[in-house]
């Protein structure tokens, strides 16, 4: 093992906006689009192409929230840590990062089928807007147990769960940073796999693959992961170019991984060493492009199933009665795909931001110039926002 490559006594890399980070976050989201949007083409990508675009589910929903917990940890970790933010302030600002546009987004499709049954358009799969799964997603409740959840803007029980997650953040934090580096890692390695093998054993079901109404269960263990992948980061400095081999190599293991199958943990493994790999490469050059498609990755995520509804509620009445052929109705997919990145670019500047902007006002007038306001290393940059 090079050891030379890897010392805790340089300055570790600091995190920072326009890099390798950012540039993954995008990535995710837009392959989230494709894992929800991959059904509704005329044969499904999972048959055409590769079935990972079924499961892709599992691997970007695990990277989202290992994600979470190490960008969050880096950011905000000293502030929590040390008092400059208080455990409240923390929580508050998290749950008005999402829930504003969640609300939107989630009213905005109960509007679409009311709109749709005025003028005598049913769902084409009903069950997937049951008034009695309204109400604990629009409170996103769904991932603690509530009746409810299923159906409607389903993708925002990792939401929910990551609520949860905040919540836990400052004590999960006074552990973490009471261990050294590589024993933090340890735990936050061995804490997964203790999770999953309990969720087998208790429940039948691996942690990853937990139903929706119990998703904090499955996020809690892998954002503190992230949380301790960060830690490991803020504390052992890994030389660029070998933090650039180990994120290609991971990237290449992930890649042979699937053409094997789900390989859960492998695939997990690859994942966290992505992430660790792009959080020590420096950000000499930040990119405003990629940046700014980092920033829309939020809303991306929040309204991308949302258009999908909408979209192909349209492009499936137009078949019924033109008989589109496929190529059409190939056209007609990948241009959905393409509004759904558009109009996530669309509600972040002339929505989601504006709010945004009002909201960190609003936080800052309310610290009013408490000596407990803190001094961030800067803006988050998860995919949540």
């Amino acid at each position: 093992m090079p050891w030379t490559l890897i010392s805790t006594r340089n300055e570790t890399t600091p995190i920072a906006r326009g890099g390798w980070l950012d540039a993954l976050r995008f990535i995710v989201a837009f392959l989230i689009i494709l894992h929800h949007f991959q059904a509704a083409g005329p044969v499904p990508l999972a048959e055409a192409v590769h079935p990972v675009f079924e499961r892709g589910g599992f691997l970007l929903t695990n990277f989202f929230l290992i994600d979470s917990g190490y960008v969050l940890m880096r950011v905000y970790g000293a502030a929590v840590g040390q008092g400059r933010m208080s455990h409240g302030d923390f929580v508050l600002k998290r749950v008005l990062r999402v829930v504003p546009a969640h609300l939107i987004m989630g009213l905005s499709l109960v509007a679409l089928v009311l709109l749709s049954a005025s003028v005598g358009i049913a769902p084409r799969n009903p069950e997937w807007f049951r008034w009695d799964q309204l109400p604990a997603q629009l409170l996103l409740v769904q991932s603690y147990g509530v009746h409810g959840g299923l159906g409607w803007n389903a993708p925002t029980w990792s939401i929910s769960a990551l609520i949860g997650c905040y919540l836990c953040f400052p004590w999960i934090l006074r552990g973490l940073t009471r261990l050294g580096p590589w024993s933090a890692l340890a735990l936050g390695i061995g804490g997964y796999l203790v999770a999953n093998q309990l969720c087998w054993s208790l429940l039948a079901y691996p942690v990853y693959q937990m139903p929706m109404g119990y998703g904090f269960i499955r996020a809690l263990p892998l954002f503190v992961l992230g949380m301790s992948l960060a830690w490991f980061a803020q504390s052992v400095w890994i030389h660029p170019r070998f933090a650039g081999w180990i994120g290609i190599a991971a990237f290449c293991g992930l890649v042979l991984a699937q053409a094997f199958g789900k390989t859960a943990l492998v695939s997990l493994a690859m994942i966290s060493l992505i992430i660790l790999a792009a959080g020590a490469v420096p950000v000499r050059r930040p990119s405003r492009l990629v940046e700014t498609a980092a920033l829309v990755s939020f809303s991306m995520f929040i309204s991308n199933e949302v258009v999908r509804i909408a979209w192909f509620g349209v492009v499936n009445a137009a078949n019924a009665r033109f008989a589109l052929s496929e190529p059409a109705q190939w056209v007609l997919w990948g241009c959905g795909v393409l509004a759904a990145v558009a109009f996530a670019f669309a509600f972040h500047f002339a929505v989601d931001d504006r709010i945004q902007s009002r909201v960190r006002a609003w936080l800052k007038r309310r610290r009013g110039g408490r000596r407990s306001a803190p001094v961030e290393a800067g803006p988050v940059i998860s995919l949540e926002g």
